[in-house]
């Protein structure tokens, strides 16, 4: 069964920088790919995409802390978020903008105040 691998989830504090990394099953160049969150109690919600072409484009709750890159020759996807607020604190998953394929486990991230 293909899958979404994703890693790098800790516990942080605010303020401080964290890097996500999610394995793709297949060859991420054909997709438009997406990390999204889901808080406790809440909807998941994209907030960073990277399309075929290498455009971003980030929800403005992550703008100017998160950023998304690809490594097409690993079929990786990469979050670096800096600057985190206690807000950012979720699991955090990531899929193709279509939802491709299944859900993976996803990667906690907690951010202490």
């Amino acid at each position: 069964q293909v899958q979404l691998v994703e890693s790098g989830g800790r516990l942080v504090q605010t303020g401080e920088s964290l890097r996500l990394s999610c394995l793709a099953p297949e060859r991420i160049i054909d997709y438009d790919m997406g990390w999204y969150r889901q808080a406790p109690g809440k909807a998941r919600e994209l907030v960073a995409r990277i399309v075929r072409g290498g455009a971003t484009n980030y929800d403005e709750s992550v703008k100017g802390r998160f950023f998304v890159t690809r490594d097409i020759t690993k079929n990786t996807m990469d979050l670096q978020m800096n600057n985190l607020h206690p807000e950012d604190a979720a699991t955090y998953y990531c899929n193709s903008l279509k939802l491709s394929w299944n859900w993976g486990r996803g990667t906690q991230v907690a951010v202490s105040s």
